[in-house]
């Protein structure tokens, strides 16, 4: 999992820090600060990690209520192109309906076209946002 985060950082051009990414992954988990799903994909006797979604809680005080943000999703080069995103993203929105959450949001580069179509496709709805990354919602309620 942790060289997955370490080249998710790596694509949006950070520099490798395999040890940075490991204890980054590591306190989120500790904390319970954040949800990851990993999917895997079986190679011989071995479950090797391709992809991954880190979601993170968002509170609004005002309803009361927990959304997620999907702030994390990366599909390793070589494995994309087989529906593994989806399937994340399916999985972190099945997630957070079950915990009551009425959104999942998240952001992705304003280049990042193929990440935009899919999302677009899935039924998020891009939401007013900066220069650099366009905002992504999908409601459920």
């Amino acid at each position: 999992m942790a060289d997955l985060f370490d080249k998710y950082r790596v694509f949006y051009k950070q520099p490798p820090d395999i040890i940075l990414a490991r204890n980054f992954i590591r306190e989120r988990l500790i904390n319970n600060q954040s949800i990851i799903f990993v999917a895997l994909e079986q190679l011989d006797d071995t479950q090797l990690p391709v992809g991954f979604t880190q979601l993170y809680p968002m509170y609004s005080s005002v309803r009361a209520i927990k959304n997620w943000i999907l702030n994390d999703l990366y599909v390793d080069l070589a494995h994309r192109r087989k529906g593994i995103a989806e399937k994340l993203i399916l999985t972190a929105m099945q997630f957070a309906k079950e915990d009551n959450a009425k959104f999942v949001q998240l952001e992705t580069a304003i280049d990042n076209n193929s990440a935009q179509s899919l999302y677009e496709s899935m039924g998020f709805i891009k939401q007013p946002a900066g220069n650099d990354f366009f905002v992504y919602r999908i409601d459920f309620m």
